[in-house]
């Protein structure tokens, strides 16, 4: 656990926000957002926080937030993140999915765990904002848009990663709202959880497309059959399989139609384990049934991630800073101001697929376990 919390804080970066110096020309909205995430996992599941004298998990995620917040970006395309963060990066022109979904994943996850609304009605904003532009359209989540041409015309690929990251989103701003129910009875309540649960099983019922031929069996549909999956590419099933697996245990309503998934895809993975050295190197394809020859991280942690998303009811489920989460916060992190001062702009009603994502695969394959994915038996 000290390797996996020391890996985490060298990314901080200087002003505790996931932008550490070294990855300014690369680094882009989702690569933070993926980061802002993995902390918020640590402060949800109370891993070890880190020295009182550094940046504490919950600090962290905050930090992402509200560096990202002021991004949001309504000169074109009426608002949303641009996939890069700067402005001389190949896709600062691109408004994708995935950087919005992390931030809307994040945001919900937030206001679940300290209560703050203005984290909620943030993630809020962000869907309302990706169902407008086209991005979502009826709970298919398509990769992006150029926003040079307004964000009139949408490439309609579809990635796991996308599916599930807005999937666990929703279930988490579902739980907030059933929780915030409990005790407030009033239609207003009652009307904001019927909606998440609406939209969570949505979601849940278009991921149907990366389960083909009525198997039940998860394919990366977009890039598996004709043999061009790149790196990143290779690990989207496994961020689909850790999110549909939290889906489950945060929204029990969606567990019978997930666990069901998560079985078939197990059992189909688990076939493909057989090739390298020790015949324990995992594939990618797999419908096929054996492997096809295709081996290397982003596999190893797809097939790893699907397998423990079997163990759902033993783990326990993500805490909050009021059911007994210990991470320390700071609502100004990242913003160079007082834990007071941070404040938004009121919320009114009114190469694409994948960034460079590699060390954060790398980095939830070692909170998953990374002994299985890298050292045989």
């Amino acid at each position: 656990m000290l390797t996996i919390r020391k890996g985490i804080q060298h990314q901080v970066g200087l002003d505790a926000n996931f932008m550490p110096a070294n990855q300014s020309k690369s680094l882009g909205n989702d690569d933070q957002g993926f980061w802002g995430m993995t902390a918020m996992t640590a402060a949800e599941y109370n891993f070890p926080n880190p020295d009182s004298s550094q940046p504490q998990w919950l600090a962290l995620a905050q930090a992402v937030f509200n560096t990202q917040a002021p991004r949001w970006d309504p000169a074109t395309c009426g608002g949303g993140l641009r996939w890069q963060i700067f402005t001389l990066n190949r896709g600062y022109d691109y408004k994708n999915s995935i950087s919005n979904g992390a931030f809307f994943n994040l945001a919900a996850r937030l206001g679940r765990y300290t209560g703050n609304q203005t984290y909620l009605d943030w993630a809020e904003k962000t869907w309302d904002w990706i169902s407008t532009v086209g991005l979502m359209d009826q709970y298919h989540v398509y990769d992006g848009s150029d926003d040079t041409l307004n964000c009139t015309e949408v490439d309609h690929i579809q990635w796991t990663y996308n599916s599930g990251v807005y999937l666990y989103g929703a279930a988490m701003m579902w739980n907030a709202s059933a929780a915030k129910s409990a005790s407030d009875t009033s239609d207003a309540a009652t009307a904001t959880t019927t909606k998440w649960q609406t939209r969570v099983n949505g979601l849940l019922n278009t991921t149907s497309v990366f389960f083909p031929d009525n198997k039940k069996i998860m394919s990366e549909v977009a890039c598996e059959a004709n043999g061009k999956c790149d790196v990143d590419q290779k690990s989207f099933k496994a961020h689909f399989s850790r999110w549909l697996a939290a889906t489950a245990k945060v929204a029990p309503f969606t567990k019978a139609t997930i666990l069901e998934l998560l079985s078939t895809s197990a059992a189909a993975a688990a076939k493909t384990c057989t090739a390298g050295t020790d015949l324990n190197q995992c594939g990618l394809q797999w419908t096929t049934g054996t492997n096809d020859g295709s081996m290397g991280v982003g596999e190893q942690m797809s097939a790893l991630e699907v397998f423990q998303g079997l163990l759902v009811d033993s783990a326990s489920g993500p805490v909050t800073n009021s059911t007994g989460g210990t991470s320390v916060g700071n609502n100004a992190a990242g913003s160079g101001t007082d834990d007071s001062a941070t404040k938004y702009d009121t919320i009114d009603t009114g190469d694409k697929a994948g960034a460079a994502i590699l060390t954060v695969v790398v980095l939830l394959a070692l909170f998953g376990g990374a002994g299985w994915v890298v050292v045989s038996d």
